[in-house]
């Protein structure tokens, strides 16, 4: 990514409220071309709802901009048609499918392809390839998680936003998401990744937020946030 590169997502003095409660309190982020940006904070903080207000399933209050394009006010259909992809903390796939069929769901147009083939998405996680006629549904939670993901990019979007991939993941499977988070990085998608392992959100981020009490109250890159104990100690260590 060159150094001038372009906001691709700007969100500004975003609110987003449950029934009466105040969840999100002026959210200000951005993410640019082809970056990886993680938005690390404890549970319960407000990181969940940030991409569900992006996608307009949480009502948003404040400006969501993709491209320079507003996307407040837009259905979650037609903010996914400008190029957003979201890969939601609840593995949503469709279980008496085809590993193949799921994937294939995820077209924009059926047989149309975009960055994004079965070869490539089978290239990065053999364990798809081999059971691509199999049910979904009898994939182990790794497996779905993959599949989540995969699917997504079959629509070739130009952001994806990704809520917890790691979650519940044994260490060989992390690794494995985490070399396609960079190989999606590295095709030019940009990345908004919501992660708890603060391992791998310093290994693949370009920068990182931290969220606490529905507000970013920290922001920088890998290096600055690793030097930085005080910030780790207050708002990520449990």
């Amino acid at each position: 990514m060159s150094a001038g590169a372009s906001n691709m997502l700007e969100v500004r003095d975003l609110h987003a409220y449950y029934s009466k409660s105040h969840i999100l309190r002026g959210v200000n982020l951005e993410v640019r071309e082809g970056e990886i940006v993680s938005l690390l904070g404890r549970n319960g903080v407000g990181r969940s709802t940030t991409c569900k207000a992006i996608m307009g399933l949480v009502e948003p209050h404040g400006s969501v901009r993709f491209r320079g394009r507003e996307l407040v006010g837009l259905r979650t259909d037609l903010v996914s048609r400008t190029g957003i992809g979201y890969v939601p903390e609840d593995r949503q796939i469709f279980p008496t499918l085809t590993v193949r069929q799921n994937l294939e769901l995820g077209l924009r147009r059926s047989g149309v392809f975009g960055r994004w083939s079965f070869d490539d998405v089978f290239t990065l996680f053999p364990n798809l390839r081999e059971r691509q006629n199999n049910p979904a549904g009898v994939l182990s939670g790794g497996e779905q998680q993959m599949l989540t993901m995969c699917r997504t990019l079959m629509g070739d979007p130009d952001l994806i936003l990704i809520d917890e991939p790691t979650e519940g993941l044994a260490p060989r499977l992390v690794e494995q998401i985490a070399a396609l988070l960079e190989e999606i990085a590295k095709r030019g998608i940009s990345v908004l990744l919501v992660e708890q392992k603060l391992t791998i959100a310093l290994k693949i981020s370009r920068r990182l937020y931290v969220m606490g009490h529905g507000q970013i109250v920290y922001q920088g890159t890998p290096a600055e946030l690793d030097d930085n104990p005080s910030v780790r100690q207050e708002w990520l260590e449990v």
